[in-house]
């Protein structure tokens, strides 16, 4: 039997790295898959590589008048939405004392805003039995120059988890977030950071990069049945990095 077999899910931030990985195990597992971005090239790279397995749509996930329009469709042609994984962020590293505001807002508006607005818009289609995945960071947990915008993003993030799992766990709704370590991931290569991510290697105990065929396994135990008595919960997968020391 298939995980997700006959589900509805829908996931932000859909067409590259570990949302795209994700739409495409869901779909194994015998899920409707929707998935969503902004990026023209990227939306076009999706749909040719999820042809036939999953819908792919324009919807910018920070932006509430997208986000509801978005479920309304959704609603319409589904009726109910039974696993909702929240992965579109962005990343804008720089120090505190230069980062301009808008870097700011920007960050908060995408990686922490627009869950929220899914949440709000996506709860009453979840049925008994859903859940919700948020994209966190292991990065909420650590100290680290250059990602306080990221950081404190992300940080949001897992406290809207705790929140949500709350909210809804009267209505049988988990809520649950996957905390990524350093991942072979698109995003990167879009800001610039290759090189930095890979130097980040030698403080991983597992001593490389993760996949994001690797995260998406993680989120598709905690959507699936296999996670349905965990709620409020953040698993990081991250190699050890936030866990050991190594060196």
């Amino acid at each position: 039997m298939k995980r997700l077999e006959n589900k509805v899910a829908v996931i932000t931030g859909g067409t590259t790295g570990i949302g795209l990985a994700t739409a495409k195990l869901f779909a194994e597992e015998g899920a409707k898959v929707t998935v969503t971005g902004t990026n023209p090239a990227t939306l076009a790279t999706a749909r040719t590589e999820l042809e036939g397995i999953a819908d792919v749509i324009a919807s910018d996930a920070g932006n509430a008048n997208d986000v509801e329009r978005l479920a309304a469709a959704i609603g319409k042609e589904h009726g109910v939405v039974d696993v909702l994984f929240l992965n579109a962020g962005i990343t804008r590293y720089a120090l505190i004392a230069s980062m301009d505001e808008a870097a700011l807002d920007e960050s908060i508006r995408v990686n922490f805003i627009g869950p929220w607005l899914a949440i709000k818009y996506f709860t009453a289609l979840i049925p008994r039995g859903g859940s919700i995945v948020l994209n966190t960071s292991m990065t909420n947990q650590l100290g680290q120059p250059y990602t306080g915008a990221y950081a404190a993003s992300k940080a949001a993030l897992r406290s809207l988890t705790l929140t949500a799992a709350a909210e809804l766990a009267s209505s049988g709704v988990r809520v649950n977030a996957v905390s990524p370590g350093p991942t072979e991931t698109p995003i990167h290569a879009k800001q610039g950071l290759e090189q930095v991510i890979r130097n980040v290697i030698p403080r991983i105990p597992l001593g490389r990069l993760g996949g994001a065929d690797e995260i998406a396994s993680a989120v598709l135990f905690l959507a699936s049945d296999d996670a349905s008595f965990m709620t409020g919960e953040e698993m990081v997968v991250d190699g050890g990095m936030t866990r050991l020391r190594v060196g």
